[in-house]
């Protein structure tokens, strides 16, 4: 599984380097298909509940499952990439939302306090705890912010299938729901949007945007529970690189890890 997370994340770090203005999303779903081939992997979305492409694509108010197509980006964007790829009969599954040029300040914060978010989740899946206590911790942090937390989607667990239980919310109460055990594998993945929780459907039967057209951001890493602790199998590093960021944020999660 640290493997089909290492295609993932080695795929949203080549895709850092072609997200800027006037990109179409389609050029980006195409290259994503050729690298994971390349790497002797099948797109993990691709075909998944007849889903059309290999990356989910999702600007500004989209919130999640956009469709890659022929608009080109532009400067102010922010876009949510969601990647899957199977390798040996396992999948990883992988999201960041990018700045696109120069974007506001208010759209920085919004990805910040998200991102952030994701490693409050992380913090909490530990030997003992349950579903609730990662959701609370998600919640919690982001709600202080005023922003609103989605409802109708939700992290997961991660193996031989794309969606396996249990189903991780990113709100809930502490204690509740499946406790967790060791040699478990879940997608923790917020998606937090800067106005309202509340969502709305477009009518390709996919897209999700914010019911109050404001921005959404969602990123998200796979973890393992091993000796009772969390150790991320996906990674950020490869973005880092490309876009030349220095981050310690993963350091703590990567202690029986390194860098592929």
């Amino acid at each position: 599984m640290r493997e089909s997370a290492e295609i993932v994340s080695k795929t949203l770090g080549m895709l850092a380097k072609e997200i800027k203005p006037g990109v179409k999303t389609i050029h980006l779903d195409q290259l994503a298909e050729s690298f994971i081939r390349d790497h002797r992997a099948e797109p993990g979305f691709l075909g998944l509940y007849d889903f059309p492409n290999t990356l989910c694509v999702s600007p500004n108010e989209q919130v999640v499952h956009g469709i890659p197509n022929d608009q080109p980006l532009e400067d102010g964007d922010i876009l949510s990439v969601d990647c899957g790829a199977l390798k040996n009969g396992f999948y990883g599954d992988h999201a960041y939302t990018f700045e696109v040029g120069e974007v506001t300040e208010a759209k920085k914060k919004l990805l910040e306090v998200t991102k952030n978010s994701l490693y409050i989740g992380i913090e909490a899946f530990c030997y003992g705890n349950r579903v609730g206590d990662i959701g609370h911790a998600i919640q919690t942090y982001t709600e202080s912010f005023g922003y609103g937390v989605v409802r109708e989607l939700v992290g997961h667990g991660l193996g031989k299938t794309m969606h396996e239980p249990p189903e991780i919310p990113n709100y809930g109460k502490r204690g509740r729901g499946k406790k967790f055990i060791n040699g478990m594998v879940i997608a923790i993945e917020p998606m937090i949007n800067q106005g309202t929780k509340n969502i709305r459907h477009f009518r390709d039967g996919w897209t999700i945007k914010t019911a109050d057209n404001l921005p959404s951001a969602h990123f998200e890493h796979n973890v393992a529970l091993i000796n009772g602790k969390p150790q991320l199998l996906s990674t950020f590093d490869y973005i880092y690189e490309a876009l030349g960021i220095k981050s310690d944020e993963e350091i703590p999660f990567k202690i029986f890890t390194s860098k592929a």
